[in-house]
């Protein structure tokens, strides 16, 4: 969950054409699989040490305070444990009370800790408060642009992004690379972003390295071009050696794009060990049921449901869920993406919700759903997925085949399972 900041012994085709080969080798990555190697997270805590302490012999003193809060969030990314970005959630609301100036920048930091929770209509009202001030006007514009992506509010997002153009500055080449992605301009979007990976190098920023080298890596997959995606996040790993989301991305290219499952769960099983998320379980159930072992993915699956059951959660896992239970338990499926759609009304969740209606036995619905809010809408290639799925058994195949087509193009963002799905349609 980021930028908020998505994955056949035959050849197939992927986004650029690029031919299936084996891109990983172990000896890359294996010195980052060491359990123990955790230089970011060793400075973390003993960051949170020493300012815990100060907050502790103060309890009212602001700096303090928000330095703890902002800790907590980190090591929220670090561990995964989402009781630490509830506690740095009371820290911000304890800071933005007792702070005499300076309020919008401590909405700004509770807009970006419900982001992280995908409470987005919530961050977009304290947002919109924020702006109200006259100081950082830009700072509360970008962040509008991102919770308006992810609200479907595209032409406030449109309005803004202009607002902020800018194209020397790495936050504004960012958010251009998001928005045309979501206007099906892969190439562009690679572009901005390289572009933004040239700022960050030649200010020679860690932090906007580490951020733009694993994310370039998700758009070169995309793309097609494993290679250069498989480098980028090894060149994120020789910053960050413990990154726990580029190495479930090497874990996703090595059985997404090789077929090797078991190397794969040994990349994950390393990861476990000090990073806590449900999502693990969800791709290692995916591989069990790639394998054709239905009993272990069924156990992989219930351990997600078990994981994401924690209320702290909130919908931050609603569209995993969606799909899951859309196989499983459909009515259920239906109930949580109706509500699902009350969080943010955009393509891709009236897309689950036409599938959790597919499912569930209502293809006329399904239909109609897609064809009012997904169709010519987004370009995801799970969105055009399920509205293959939908035209094809609404009998229109005359509109199924350009999607298989290109569908074909998305083996490696969907998986092993829904390329042999899409190979079916």
């Amino acid at each position: 969950m980021k930028m908020i900041i998505t994955i056949l012994t035959v050849t197939v085709l992927f986004g650029c054409q690029e031919k299936s080969k084996t891109i990983t080798n172990s000896k890359d990555y294996d010195p980052y699989l060491i359990t123990s190697n955790t230089p970011s997270s060793d400075l973390l805590n003993e960051e949170f040490e020493f300012w815990q302490k100060e907050f502790n012999n103060d309890s009212t003193q602001l700096i303090a305070m928000s330095r703890v809060s902002g800790l907590h969030a980190a090591k929220f990314g670090g561990t995964g444990d989402i009781s630490e970005l509830k506690t740095s959630e009371k820290l911000i609301k304890k800071s933005h009370e007792i702070a005499a100036r300076g309020k919008d920048s401590y909405l700004r930091s509770l807009a970006h800790n419900y982001v992280s929770q995908h409470r987005f209509k919530e961050a977009q009202v304290l947002l919109d408060s924020a702006y109200s001030a006259t100081d950082n006007r830009k700072a509360t514009e970008m962040m509008l642009f991102d919770v308006a992506m992810e609200l479907g509010e595209y032409d406030r997002a449109d309005t803004l992004l202009g607002n902020i153009k800018d194209p020397k500055d790495f936050n504004y080449l960012i958010r251009l690379a998001k928005w045309s992605d979501h206007n099906g301009n892969l190439d562009a979007a690679i572009k901005y972003m390289e572009q933004a990976k040239q700022i960050a190098e030649e200010r020679n920023n860690k932090g906007l390295k580490l951020w733009v080298y694993s994310n370039i890596g998700d758009f070169y997959g995309h793309a097609g071009r494993l290679q250069d995606s498989y480098n980028s996040y090894l060149k994120t790993l020789e910053l960050e050696p413990d990154s726990h989301y580029v190495k479930k991305q090497i874990a996703w290219l090595v059985y997404s794009s090789e077929k090797n499952t078991k190397e794969a769960n040994r990349i994950l099983d390393s990861v476990m060990v000090n990073h806590k998320a449900p999502d693990y379980y969800l791709l290692k159930g995916q591989m069990a049921e790639f394998n054709g072992n239905t009993s272990e993915a069924n156990i992989e699956y219930d351990k997600f449901i078990k994981a994401t059951d924690n209320p702290d959660y909130g919908g931050m896992y609603n569209a995993y869920l969606i799909e899951l239970y859309a196989n499983r338990e459909p009515q259920k499926a239906l109930k949580l993406a109706e509500k699902e759609i009350t969080n943010r009304a955009t393509p891709e969740t009236y897309q689950l919700l036409a599938f959790a209606q597919l499912k569930s036995g209502d293809k006329a619905a399904a239909l109609k759903t897609i064809e009012e809010h997904v169709a010519g809408k987004t370009s995801e290639p799970k969105a055009l997925f399920h509205l293959a799925l939908i035209y094809k058994a609404n009998g229109m195949d005359a509109k199924v085949k350009p999607l298989k087509e290109e569908l074909m193009g998305a083996f490696y963002e969907l998986g092993p399972i829904r390329a042999k799905e899409i190979e079916n349609l």
